[in-house]
């Protein structure tokens, strides 16, 4: 296991900046506003050959007991149990506040090295009231610039110094990414709390309370899987802030970086345009998919309850026949554990590889049964086919002429693909090349 950094601090000290910083990238949410950062958010990150996961977590209120403080304060408190090194932010321009000093409280109690980051030091002439922080009991505060980098290599020099010696920083490869989408409130962090068995996630009644896609990485019976919690896709009609836009986009990338996606939806709801336009992104994107029907436990069911929910979802997920479809309750735990034994089962589907004779086998014997079709006197000659890739399983088809190679009897090949393979819960790709042709 590779170590992890946790970022903490009181709010709008530029936690996320900071994150996004060390991270690389714009994963986390920045805004003016503070609160913006409700829950954990994960990212690899790497200096000196050594990797580590970095945390980034919503601001500290200790004294504060509404929900979302509360639960964010929760949040940090249980980055910082995870942790191995704290970096405890403070802003530099406003000086030491009586929050950061209740959260220097916090902090000295976890008997971990904290390493005190005063943010927005724009440049190397450090403010009158820099030494106040040496109060806070944590030695040498380190002077950063988040948003322009200055001062964060340095930090990054300490940051390393205090990994243990035992512990693993090599970059971990062998790990099952899925997704979580949906939209707001259908009940995604519910179903990851319960998957993982601790809450790691803020689940309230408030719809749209997570706002960033949140990674967590865990092992279950011998597997490593990175779950992505993703922020509610909400129309874009219903999209009025600068954060839910960011939102948007984060859950497309997370889309883009799974290797399984699961799209939940709301059992109470019904299956709706917007569900199929978010099945849709795992989709085009060429994931493994598992539709998660939750709140199933709500229904009043008759015999033909999953019968006819099944035979709707079909209806309005037409491209997707091949997706496995599980009615659940996160709150019951009603055949959540069919959850992890679909991902397993699908993300194996979707990395299956078929040797070449086996493959034109199939398509010589799927020919023979129907012939190609024929156009204007020439019809459609298959070559021969190849199987170029896998997640999703990827093969190209040699022909005369692309032309002649119609939807309709692609879709053909597709389905006997599927009859002699398998491929249950993965999209297919097939791409048509003509032979004399690059």
């Amino acid at each position: 296991m590779n170590p992890i950094v946790a970022i903490v601090g009181r709010p709008n000290v530029g936690k996320s900046t900071l994150f996004n910083r060390i991270a690389g990238e714009r994963i986390a949410i920045v805004e003016d506003t503070p609160g913006v950062t409700r829950d954990r958010i994960y990212a690899q990150a790497e200096w000196v050959s050594k990797h580590f996961t970095i945390i980034d977590t919503g601001g500290i209120e200790p004294d504060s007991e509404e929900l979302i403080p509360k639960k964010m304060r929760q949040q940090a408190e249980l980055a910082m149990d995870m942790a191995q090194v704290i970096l405890f932010v403070v802003d530099g321009k406003a000086g030491l506040t009586p929050s950061d000093r209740d959260v220097a409280l916090m902090l000295l109690k976890t008997k971990k090295p904290v390493l005190l980051v005063v943010n927005k030091v724009d440049n190397k002439n450090l403010p009158d009231d820099f030494y106040d922080f040496y109060e806070l009991g944590f030695g040498e505060p380190i002077p950063v610039s988040s948003s322009i980098g200055l001062g964060t290599g340095d930090l990054l020099d300490e940051v390393v110094k205090n990994f243990p010696q035992d512990m693993d920083t090599e970059l971990d490869e062998d790990v099952v990414k899925v997704a979580i989408v949906g939209k707001p409130n259908a009940g995604k962090s519910s179903i990851l709390n319960r998957l993982i068995g601790e809450e790691r996630v803020i689940v309230s009644p408030i719809a749209g309370t997570t706002r960033d896609a949140i990674d967590t990485y865990i092992e279950m019976d011998g597997k490593k899987y990175l779950f992505i919690d993703t922020a509610g896709i909400r129309r874009k009609s219903k999209v009025y802030e600068n954060i839910e836009k960011y939102s948007v986009i984060r859950a497309y990338a997370s889309v883009e970086k799974a290797d399984v996606v699961l799209t939940v939806i709301d059992a109470t709801e019904g299956i709706s345009e917007q569900d199929s336009k978010i099945a849709g992104l795992a989709h085009d994107a060429g994931k493994a998919s598992i539709v998660v029907v939750n709140k199933w436990d709500l229904i009043e069911k008759d015999n033909h309850s999953v019968k006819e929910y099944t035979k709707k979802i079909r209806e309005e997920l037409p491209f997707m026949q091949y997706c496995p479809i599980l009615f659940v309750s996160a709150l019951t735990s009603q055949r959540m554990g069919k959850i992890k034994e679909t991902v397993d089962f699908i993300f194996d589907e979707a990395s299956k590889r078929v040797a070449t004779g086996v493959l034109n086998d199939v398509i010589g014997e799927a020919v023979m049964m129907n012939q190609p079709p024929s156009d204007k006197g020439k019809r459609l000659k298959i070559y021969y086919a190849t199987q170029v890739g896998v997640r999703p399983p990827t093969f190209a088809i040699f022909v005369n002429e692309k032309e002649l190679f119609h939807f309709s009897y692609q879709r053909y090949i597709e389905n006997k693909l599927r009859e002699n393979f398998g491929y249950e819960g993965t999209p297919l790709k097939i791409y048509v090349r003509e032979k004399n042709r690059k």
